[in-house]
């Protein structure tokens, strides 16, 4: 097995709704508002049709429940969803507060999207298993996106 760069794709985000603490953590909420997705295969625009409700521990670990959408520069639209962990270090709660950005590997951002299209072209979406690692940016997150592939 290895894994083969699939997608990078940043989705723009609104300052979160907050909804606070509640039985499981803090919840908050990140409506997308835009992005781009660019990558070997697949090329296009995030939709402002998605959002991230964020809940996070009393031990300050995120838990992501993210859906989307990307609509591809040749007009397909490719629904995705993912679950997945920020751990919310030192260097995470900066960036936020500073309103600076990470690099790749200053904390643990992990998520495993998936994604459905009908999209004739685009069909083989359908069939894989990705991972991802993340990054966030001034208003905005990041995603390196990895599909598994046979070695």
């Amino acid at each position: 097995m290895k894994l083969e760069h699939l997608v990078t794709y940043r989705a723009d985000l609104k300052p979160p709704v907050e909804v606070g603490a509640g039985p499981f953590g803090t919840r908050s909420i990140f409506d997308v508002v835009g992005g781009t997705a660019e990558g070997p295969r697949l090329r296009g625009k995030l939709l402002a049709s998605g959002g991230d409700w964020l809940l996070v521990d009393a031990n300050g670990t995120g838990y992501l429940d993210v859906r989307g959408t990307i609509e591809t520069d040749d007009g397909a639209r490719i629904y995705v969803h993912y679950h997945g962990v920020l751990e919310l270090n030192e260097k995470v709660l900066s960036a936020l507060a500073k309103g600076e950005e990470t690099d790749y590997g200053d904390t643990y951002f992990m998520t495993q999207p998936r994604f459905e299209t009908g999209d004739p072209r685009y069909q083989w979406l359908n069939r894989i298993v990705a991972v991802a690692e993340g990054r966030v940016l001034p208003n905005a997150v990041e995603y390196h996106v990895y599909q598994l592939v046979n070695g």
